[in-house]
């Protein structure tokens, strides 16, 4: 399909989560029960990787794509109302007539420490069909971006053919990880299939048992990996390769406000790495967008909060 007639940017799919903070919360003793916890002004927010690298993308200007399942719930239509304000298109969120909406309680100490409650709900129950139904929409994309790996217990299996088949459409596959980040397998046999793959170092290294970002790498290489890689380093930056073996330090950008939330600093570095390749940057300056919309993430409080727009971004980045 020609570059010409693709409508959307990107496709973010999976884990799509309602965010409920609570703070300050004591988590070094148990609350126990009867206890009445006085807290500031409770929060709601987005979570997950279509909610923190759909709308860091939609910021930056790209076409995103909203992809998963929601419940019949309250939840379900605040996660659709927030989209629509912030431009990330949500017509294919799929009410799902059993699931609940994915939530969290985010219990939240007075020194930033967290502890989670959570449903993992409808978004689990996405499937090998749910995807392959439908092909006709990821050939109308340039990109899709899935998360997060090791915590589809129903997809993971299926993940090598289904984008395998999303690839012969015309567009291109990304997926981020998460948890522990899994094991090898079933990744060795996804690596092939992917055009970006760049997880965060305690995931990387839970997944190849190496500590070396360069070994790590390279163990996916050895693994049939041909795309993109790399490998998020936190307060390091990251180091990525591309497809042609270059090696590529990606310098932390520092961030533009105070630190006060490294939730979502991950995804958020996905999505200006992939904004920057839409756009047509070289890795590294695609990179450097990266750096800088994670830098811009940890200033607000939530996944996305903090983010900013493509130009005052790619400012931070030093790319204009």
């Amino acid at each position: 399909m020609a570059e010409l007639s693709k409508t959307i940017d990107c496709i973010i799919c999976g884990s799509c989560v309602v965010d409920i903070l609570v703070r300050p919360v004591p988590l070094e003793t148990s609350i126990g029960g009867g206890r009445l916890i006085g807290v500031d002004p409770i929060e709601v927010t987005t979570g997950g990787i279509v909610s923190n690298s759909g709308i860091a993308m939609s910021r930056l200007g790209m076409r995103a794509v909203a992809l998963s399942y929601v419940g019949a719930d309250q939840w379900g239509h605040l996660l659709r109302d927030r989209y629509r304000e912030e431009g990330l298109l949500n017509e294919h969120l799929v009410t799902h007539p059993e699931g609940p909406t994915s939530t969290t309680a985010v219990l939240i100490d007075q020194s930033g420490e967290r502890s989670f409650a959570h449903c993992v709900g409808a978004p689990e129950l996405l499937d090998r069909d749910f995807f392959l139904q439908r092909l006709d929409l990821f050939g109308q994309s340039r990109m899709m971006l899935l998360g997060y790996y090791s915590l589809m217990p129903r997809l993971e299996a299926d993940l090598a053919e289904i984008f395998a088949e999303i690839r012969q459409r015309g567009c291109l596959t990304a997926l981020d990880a998460a948890g522990d980040g899994g094991s090898l397998e079933p990744l060795a046999n996804i690596l092939p299939h992917l055009d970006v793959y760049v997880p965060s170092h305690a995931e990387a290294s839970h997944q190849t048992g190496k500590e070396d970002p360069r070994k790590i790498i390279g163990t996916f290489r050895e693994n049939g990996a041909v795309g993109l890689l790399g490998v998020k380093l936190g307060s390091e930056g990251a180091l990525l390769q591309t497809a042609a073996g270059e090696w590529i330090d990606v310098p932390a950008v520092e961030a533009p406000a105070p630190v006060v939330d490294t939730t979502g600093a991950g995804d958020s570095f996905y999505a200006g790495l992939l904004t920057g390749l839409l756009r047509n940057m070289d890795v590294a300056a695609a990179g450097r967008l990266a750096a800088a919309c994670g830098a811009c993430c940890v200033t607000g409080l939530g996944a996305t909060e903090g983010l900013r727009s493509y130009e005052a971004t790619a400012r931070l980045a030093g790319l204009t």
